[in-house]
């Protein structure tokens, strides 16, 4: 099912009341395409396939039905028994979705906990021992727990997939079946993936029921086509250089700046810093504390500019992001899309701008493959390497004004570039052969 046009309200998808004064406290009156489309489904019972990606509004989308759904069925939570499991695939994301349940369920008496790595287990245990309704959890710390006996699955009635894309990714989706297996086969399912992959398809048809209703909205390709995308051609050593420009524009307010690498992500963040810049680094060598910080820094804005590796910035949902940056090219051609898609949310516009250098010419056509457009050529900056530009066999069209102005846009993109099993620059991604105690969600 394709987007249709929003309800009038809230009130006409058969929320009850609690639910309605909650949204109504948070300013939300008109509901999202995947809300509209998927709340009716859940409070109904059916389970739900939804492509979407984050900034489409998905979280109310399955914990308002959820929320309902516990409230009125008034099951009592039992010690170690959560009613309704969440999965995944980082912390900063689980994180979001529980505020989200905690807004949203406000004026309800249920209770909720999360669970992810990075942090001390017992505070995470000690809550699911008191029970919780609604438990938020990452699939390493679920299955260390789980393993440890802490954690009991079999009265869960409602599972929630979350980011099921992403858990390829990073190597989890072993982890996902298993935690599956220890399931309900009455439960209610709903699965989320901003792609649809083979091994997602495969992975959906084996947890949904086969009356499930498909829902598609917002795919990548609709929200980059409200992002103005231009390359900039660039001698390595002039990148630094070259950033310091554009930030030095009035309209770069908030910017996310992506590195390949955890170590090249702090250097970029010291040298901003040094420059006096208001900047910080988030990637997967920090703590979970340091992470959480520096995310809400730049939510506060006391921090400007937030360098990220591709794994750490997926759980970053941040609204006013005027534009981002990639200091270095994505290795994976899909990764570029996940990263532009950081600016123009909620329905905003945004700016994406690539720094390119003579080694990164080989991704750059890989984008522009998956993405079956040319990215505009930006040459008026003080650094354009026209060495490089001259390499790209003829290139895609030239944009002139600046790396602070508009470029002009680029047009759709497909999205159905190549995946890799493995995230291989921007945290701790799949696991490959290692053990399954050393993942990601523990120290990304």
């Amino acid at each position: 099912m394709k987007d249709t046009i929003p309800m009038t309200s809230f009130s006409d998808l058969g929320l009850i009341e609690p639910l309605l004064r909650a949204l109504a406290a948070e300013g939300y009156a008109t509901p999202t395409p995947i809300q509209a489309q998927a709340i009716p489904q859940l409070l109904r019972g059916g389970d739900v396939l939804g492509i979407a990606q984050t900034g489409t509004g998905k979280t109310a989308a399955f914990a308002l039905p959820i929320l309902q759904r516990l409230t009125e069925s008034n099951r009592k939570h039992m010690p170690k028994s959560p009613r309704a499991l969440i999965l995944t695939p980082t912390r900063e994301l689980a994180l979001q979705i529980l505020e989200g349940f905690a807004g949203y369920g406000k004026h309800l008496p249920l209770k909720r906990a999360v669970m992810h790595g990075g942090v001390s287990e017992r505070p995470q245990i000690n809550a699911l021992h008191q029970g919780t309704d609604v438990l938020v959890a990452t699939p390493g710390r679920l299955m260390d727990l789980m393993n440890q006996r802490h954690v009991i699955l079999s009265n869960v009635e409602v599972f929630v997939l979350d980011e099921a894309d992403r858990m390829l990714d990073m190597g989890f989706i072993r982890d996902v079946r298993h935690i599956a297996a220890k399931l309900p086969r009455d439960r209610q399912t709903l699965l989320f993936s901003a792609t649809m992959p083979n091994e997602i398809m495969d992975l959906a048809k084996s947890l949904l029921r086969s009356e499930h209703q498909r829902i598609e909205v917002t795919p990548p390709s609709t929200t980059v086509e409200r992002i103005a995308q231009s390359v900039m051609f660039v001698a390595r050593d002039d990148k630094r250089r070259l950033l310091l420009d554009i930030l030095n524009k009035q309209d770069v307010t908030r910017v996310l700046v992506f590195a390949r690498t955890k170590h090249g992500a702090n250097r970029v963040a010291e040298q901003l810093q040094k420059s006096g810049v208001k900047a910080d680094a988030i990637h997967g060598n920090k703590s979970q504390g340091a992470r959480q910080r520096s995310l809400a820094a730049f939510k506060s804005g006391s921090v400007r500019v937030l360098v990220a590796t591709d794994i750490a910035a997926r759980g970053i949902d941040v609204d006013g992001v005027s534009h981002v940056i990639n200091y270095e090219m994505p290795v994976e051609p899909e990764s570029y899309v996940h990263r532009i898609g950081r600016t123009a949310r909620a329905g905003a516009e945004g700016i994406a701008v690539s720094f390119c250098d003579a080694e990164e010419i080989s991704h750059l056509r890989a984008i522009e493959r998956s993405i079956r457009q040319p990215v505009p050529v930006d040459e008026t900056h003080a650094y354009h390497a026209p060495h490089i530009a001259s390499r790209t066999a003829g290139g895609p069209p030239k944009k002139h004004g600046g790396g602070g102005n508009r470029p002009q846009r680029s047009g759709k993109p497909n999205n159905d570039g190549g995946r890799s099993n493995r995230d291989r620059n921007g945290g701790r991604g799949d696991r490959g052969g290692r053990p399954w105690s050393n993942r990601s969600d523990r120290a990304a």
